[in-house]
Order: structure tokens, then sequence, then C-alpha cells
């Protein structure tokens, strides 16, 4: 069942521990099936770098294990990557981390402000990397904490957990965790050579307002 979309998963897990951005056996990553709807999640406490799509798990959107080919359960986390798609009908891939930099703002439960024009890619509605609140691993509080900060940017902070980026692409939900990861430590770096203080950040009105150079044409 749907084993194109598996492999989507297994590469973005793989993806997200070979780029530092989880380790062990942390995080989870998910793709939602555009024509049946169904979500592909990694399995709970499996080491990213074993996974097969034979050991992803395919969900219906009521949390009902349709397939687990290896008998593994799902992520604990399940719930959350759910609430998402339900809140977000545009995404398709979900991408939940553990980076060193953006879990330390988590702990902070500070946002990132866009310091760097690049966050415009992470599509900030307020101009700020944003934080849920804390919700328990596992529990409808997490997956609900998750919602409305998800309606405002691609990329968040979990307060004291990790972080999520998302998109309609399966390489690009795992590249955005990766953006969020850099943001974070570009932002440290500012503040820590500015003694603390804030840096001047981007206005969301200003991040909107990017567009491909129209002066650029193609000749042949």
């Amino acid at each position: 069942m749907l084993e194109i979309q598996k492999k989507h998963v297994v590469e973005m897990a793989r993806t997200a521990q070979q780029w530092g951005l989880c380790k062990h056996k942390a995080g989870n990553s998910s793709v939602r099936d555009k024509e049946t709807g169904l979500i592909l999640v990694t399995p709970t406490t499996i080491d990213k770098m074993h996974l097969t799509p034979r050991d992803i798990v395919v969900m219906d959107v009521e949390a009902n294990v349709i397939e687990s080919e290896a008998g593994l359960r799902p992520t604990s986390e399940c719930l959350m990557h759910i609430e998402i798609y339900k809140a977000r009908p545009d995404v398709f891939a979900i991408s939940h981390t553990h980076s060193l930099f953006a879990t330390s703002f988590a702990v902070l439960n500070k946002p990132i402000p866009a310091v760097v024009y690049e966050c415009a890619i992470l599509n900030l509605k307020d101009g700020v990397i944003p934080v849920a609140p804390y919700g328990r691993p596992g529990t409808t509080a997490l997956s609900q904490s998750v919602v409305e900060p998800i309606k405002r940017a691609d990329a968040i902070l979990m307060e004291k957990h990790g972080a999520i980026g998302v998109d309609k692409d399966p390489y690009e939900a795992v590249l955005k965790s990766a953006y969020l990861e850099e943001m974070a430590q570009i932002y440290y770096h500012a503040l820590m050579i500015n003694g603390g203080k804030e840096p001047d950040s981007f206005l969301p009105e200003e991040l909107q307002r990017w567009e491909y150079p129209s002066q650029i044409t193609f000749t042949r």
C-alpha cells in the first residue's frame, strides 16, 4: 500500500538524522497521500537509519492504523501530525525534529524573529517563528497546541520539546526544518555579538513582498 509514499517518509527521516536535526530515535516524519488522504508515519522507537518502507505505518485521520506490515506502532506523536493535516489542507509532509539551537529557543519559549530575509521561505505571517505552548508528548494537549501556530508559519517551535517544518513536498518539509535550525543559530550568534540586545528584524509585510526578478528573461 502506497509504496512510493513510504519511501518518501523513510528518506525524510534519514535525511533529518543525516543533517543532524535528530539523533538516535528522536523526531518523526509523515506524508499525507493526496488521493486517499491516508497518513504515512514513522514508527515509534526505531533508529531512523535502520528504517525501511516496510516499517512505515499507514493511518487514517481518525488515528486508525490501516496497515503496519512490520507490526510496529506509529509514533506516539501521530495525533500531532493528524491535527496539522486537518489544520493545513495545503500540507502533505511534516518533519518533526529536535535540532539543538531551535530546541534551545523552544525551551525558553522564545519566538525567533526574522533577522535574515531568508526567513521569507518559512511563510511567517507574523514575521516570527512562533512557539506552540507546552503539551506532554503523545497527548491530545500536544496535538492541539500546534494547531494555531502552524496556521501562522511553515516552521514552528514546540515549547520544551523541539520543532516542526511543513510543506507540500517531503524534501522541502525537511529542508524547512533545516532552515529553521540555521535561523536559530544565526539569531543566537546575533544576540551574543550584540550583548544580548535584540537585533533588528523584518516586518511580515517586507517578507511577503519578495518576488522573482521580472528583469530576467529567456532568449531561447
